[in-house]
């Protein structure tokens, strides 16, 4: 069986081989480097399946480096951040992160993170698109006015023209449309898009649909399709 592979980029080495020698104990596949330059180059060289990143690196920042991952990779990445660092945790989660912990942080806590986070990926590759395409009596494709959603094709334009969309962007946009017209809750769309074990913020909801507005919908100030319900969550119109 392949072992899941993680790339730790850490500048204190004492947490990042205390990390490694944990996870390995677990039987990941374990690399770390200490700066944000060398994180980038292991991740593009080895692409790990996730990727443990602190925030405060020499050379190039935690936020640099994921920012430059996620458009050129999309690795699932969870975020160190400092305890009660508020701001961190929100822009990281602004930059695409799949969780974050606070430092400092038990092992056994992290060692939850990484097999929910790595759960959930292996989750939504065989089952969220795949019971969307089962019940849908479009074979796998929706036509919402200007919006196309190829759910085959992984694929969404509008007007005729490719949007380019994250994983997470991708289905949220397949939930909420193949429920058109019914107010989904954020915990809803955490339980089916991240999954029942996701521990982070539901913040990252927001954060999502933030982006996928803006690249849906002609006014994402506006919007058509993908509308706010006060107090429970969002609706796809």
């Amino acid at each position: 069986m392949k072992k899941n592979k993680i790339l730790i980029v850490e500048d204190e080495t004492n947490i990042a081989d205390s990390v490694k020698l944990n996870l390995e104990a677990e039987g990941y596949e374990v690399e770390y480097t200490t700066d944000g330059q060398m994180g980038l180059h292991y991740a593009r060289t080895l692409n790990p399946d996730l990727i443990i990143l602190d925030i405060m690196l020499p050379k190039l920042d935690g936020f640099e480096v994921n920012k430059i991952i996620q458009k050129e990779l999309s690795i699932p990445v969870i975020f160190l951040t400092a305890k009660s660092d508020e701001i961190s945790t929100v822009l990281g989660l602004e930059l695409g992160a799949d969780d974050y912990i606070s430092k400092p942080f038990s092992m056994r806590e992290l060692i939850s993170r990484v097999k929910a986070v790595l759960r959930r990926l292996e989750n939504t590759k065989s089952h969220s698109i795949s019971s969307q395409i089962n019940n849908n009596p479009q074979k796998g494709k929706f036509i919402y006015d200007d919006i196309e959603i190829d759910i085959d094709g992984r694929r969404v334009l509008r007007n005729g023209n490719l949007i380019h969309l994250k994983p997470k962007e991708f289905e949220i946009l397949v939930y909420l449309s193949s429920n058109q017209g019914m107010a989904i809750s954020r915990d809803t769309l955490l339980d089916k898009i991240w999954g029942i074990d996701y521990f982070g913020d539901k913040r990252t909801v927001d954060v999502h649909l933030r982006w996928l507005r803006k690249k849906i919908e002609l006014d994402s100030q506006k919007p058509k399709h993908l509308i706010t319900v006060r107090n429970v969550g969002y609706r796809f119109d």
